[in-house]
């Protein structure tokens, strides 16, 4: 537990430049003004919590990178004056540049208020510390006052290359072995690179609405299908209104499979693929058979091999793992203690992914044009949806027009932040 996995390593390398820049938000609204102490309160909290910590990188050959507690944090960000409310996600866009997960701070918190009187608040942390769950757990478990994390002995990274280089050489073998005997096998590790020569910033479109439970649920189970295979079939719907004109759209499914209240990157990922005459319910049934076969490494080589390699040489074969047309990452319930801080109920929570610093060159290797997060706080769900493809969604108007025309199909009323 107290060493990065196969995961955790990816998005560290992306961090440093090999691959998307992510970054993990949560976003939190109240009709009403908040107290400095108690924002103050938060700050703290936080970093006592399960975010304050930091990679450390050993030096031992094909030993594992693991985490150090660190309490230190970049002071909380407090808007000197009210933003406008309609500024809202252009003020929350700007909130994850500068983290860093090995020297850290790797986690911000930052706080505006609102023309209207209200309150919104950021928690972002670089993917490298948490995943979209990982990231609901660690501020449940702060706001509760826990902070359990076990660092690793130094001593011990001798032995965990070892085992690490077991696995390696008794996987890379086999799989060798198909990359002998199996062509489509070969295909997979020839993928040429996607390459752009352009350092410009890249333009993201976003969107965040919310629907009642009850109605999204009602419709869903309408169709044949679950408030999931609902949220997949209106963020496929959104991109093929958008102009997409394939006929299949690949969709990708992040599985949760922590056992624990862990924090880490505990995902894998299934896929399927939706066509027009798709529904809910159709969708529903491929998904029961994808949740069954998760993807696996890359030709089948063992994950562990990522780890023993150098970052460019691991990059390469990763790249584009688990990458489809549409990402569709569905969060689950957000803790009540969340929902209602210091006696202030929120009107609304969010989660979803930023892409720091993103340019047009990295944009250009993405396949995903659209993403879309889903969350549940008490008798509402708030959908965000992040667009990478710029030709197709021209702007976040566009975005957010497209999501409520594809939510109303369903029969379903959905309110823009």
């Amino acid at each position: 537990m107290g060493r990065l996995s196969v995961i955790d390593e990816m998005f560290l390398r992306s961090h440093r430049g090999l691959g998307t820049p992510i970054a993990m938000q949560g976003l939190w609204r109240s009709s009403e003004a908040l107290e400095v102490e108690l924002l103050t309160s938060i700050h703290s909290a936080l970093a006592r919590g399960p975010l304050g910590r930091r990679v450390v990188r050993p030096r031992t050959p094909g030993a594992r990178p693991w985490w150090r507690r660190d309490i230190g944090a970049y002071p909380l960000s407090i808007e000197a004056a009210p933003i406008p409310a309609a500024y809202l996600l252009e003020w929350a866009d700007a909130a994850g540049a500068n983290l860093d997960p090995t020297d850290g701070p790797g986690w911000r918190f930052s706080a505006a208020r609102l023309d209207d009187g209200g309150t919104v608040l950021s928690l972002v942390c670089s993917h490298v510390l948490a995943d979209a769950r990982g990231l609901v757990l660690a501020v449940d478990r702060a706001l509760a006052g826990e902070s359990d994390y076990v660092v690793p002995p130094p001593g011990s990274d001798w032995s965990d290359a070892r085992a690490q280089w077991a696995i390696v050489a008794k996987g890379t073998a086999r799989a060798l072995g198909k990359l002998a005997t199996q062509r489509e096998v070969r295909a997979e590790l020839a993928r040429p690179p996607r390459l752009s020569r352009s350092e410009s910033v890249a333009t993201i479109r976003t969107a965040i609405v919310t629907v009642d439970t009850h109605e999204w649920d009602e419709a869903a189970t309408s169709f044949g299908g679950s408030a999931n295979s609902l949220f997949i079939a209106v963020a496929t719907d959104i991109l093929r209104s958008a102009g997409y004109t394939e006929p299949s759209i690949g969709v990708a499914l992040p599985i949760d499979v922590r056992g624990d209240a862990g924090i880490d990157n505990a995902m894998s990922m299934t896929d399927i693929d939706v066509v027009a005459s798709d529904s809910p319910a159709t969708i529903l049934a491929k998904c029961r058979t994808a949740y069954l076969a998760p993807m696996t490494s890359p030709a089948g080589f063992p994950e562990e091999l990522l780890g023993v390699l150098p970052d460019r040489l691991a990059h390469r074969l990763a790249e584009g793992a688990g990458e489809r047309d549409v990402l569709c990452s569905n969060i689950g319930v957000i803790a009540d203690r969340i929902a209602d801080l210091g006696g202030h109920r929120s009107t609304g929570i969010a989660t979803r992914a930023l892409h720091p610093g993103l340019t047009v060159a990295q944009l250009n290797r993405l396949r995903t044009r659209l993403s879309g997060y889903l969350c549940r706080s008490g008798e509402e769900y708030t959908l965000a949806l992040v667009a990478l493809d710029p030709q197709l969604f021209g702007s976040n108007s566009a975005l957010l027009e497209l999501a409520l025309e594809s939510i109303a199909r369903y029969g379903v009323t959905a309110r823009a932040w």
